[in-house]
């Protein structure tokens, strides 16, 4: 991981080592020391408009970074990975929904940092590196039901982080950019999964790999979407008021609907959701955000 985002906090029942991924020497030392057959890859740089305004900030520390840490892998006799990939690598899929096998057409240097990311694990894996899972996000939201741990992150740009500081008046608002889309209620749709269902695919992603899986590329996603609007909504319901908002013109990029056709990771790793439920994510997500304040939690 980097030094630049994180929190200490969120680590439990491990050791944390603080420094780069692109640092092979430490990279490497840690590999050896600790004896690592498999590696969970979740370090990148993540804000879409930030990767437009500086791209090589993103393809070093998303790409270039990746390569070092694959690099010390191969070295080490690593066997196994499991890769943060995202849906940003599809572009502006023509029907809305993104099947595996859809073109890639990234619009943005974030999806393209990770689509050569992806890149790099297939060849390397082909070349008798280590075998991968390599797992698309979609929209990745909620937060632990248990409450131990949230999205903490400040100036966040996820839709139901933020729709949770404007319900509680962190934010004089929201703003919604676009109500003229070709949807159901004009706002964009996104496929929103629980972070708690991503974390079980991750798991079962190890599961299968250390069962002998082949390397595979894989949606995280419901197969299906909801608007800004009914994002909105649903956490109102959850804070008992309306989410202030107000309306703003399209952001260049953005698709109308991105869904994941996720057929291929229930018939491959055998996932099946449990908390696909919009008014569960908004719950877990506004129960995070009110101990905020008083938890007092602090970055790396």
């Amino acid at each position: 991981m980097t030094s630049s985002s994180g929190f200490r906090e969120a680590v439990g029942g491990a050791e944390l080592v603080v420094g780069n991924v692109g640092d092979r020497a430490l990279v490497s030392q840690v590999l050896r020391d600790h004896r690592i057959d498999t590696v969970m890859h979740f370090a990148a740089r993540t804000i879409v408009p930030e990767s437009v305004a500086d791209p090589l900030r993103y393809y070093g520390n998303n790409t270039c970074a990746t390569r070092n840490l694959l690099e010390c892998c191969r070295d080490a006799g690593v066997a196994r990975i499991v890769f943060s990939s995202t849906a940003a690598v599809y572009g502006i899929p023509e029907s809305g929904v993104a099947g595996e096998d859809t073109p890639t057409a990234p619009i943005n240097p974030y999806g393209t940092s990770k689509l050569m990311s992806e890149w790099m694990l297939r060849d390397l894996a082909a070349a008798g590196g280590p075998r991968y899972v390599a797992l698309r996000y979609f929209n990745v939201a909620g937060c632990d039901p248990e409450g131990r741990i949230g999205q903490s992150t400040k100036n966040a740009t996820l839709l139901f982080k933020v729709a949770c500081e404007a319900a509680l008046g962190k934010r004089p608002r929201l703003s919604i950019f676009g109500t003229d889309y070709p949807t159901p209620d004009g706002t964009g749709v996104r496929d929103y999964i629980h972070v708690v269902e991503l974390a079980r695919a991750h798991l079962d992603a190890l599961r299968y790999l250390r069962g002998g899986g082949a390397s595979t590329t894989l949606n995280c996603g419901y197969g299906h979407g909801y608007s800004v609007r009914e994002v909105l909504v649903a956490v109102g319901r959850a804070h008992g008021a309306p989410v202030p908002y107000a309306e703003e013109p399209r952001r260049a990029g953005d698709p109308p609907s991105l869904i994941a056709a996720s057929d291929r990771i229930r018939s491959v790793l055998g996932w099946q959701p449990r908390h696909n439920d919009i008014d569960f994510i908004a719950r877990t997500s506004l129960a995070w955000e009110r101990t905020l304040p008083k938890a007092a939690v602090g970055s790396l």
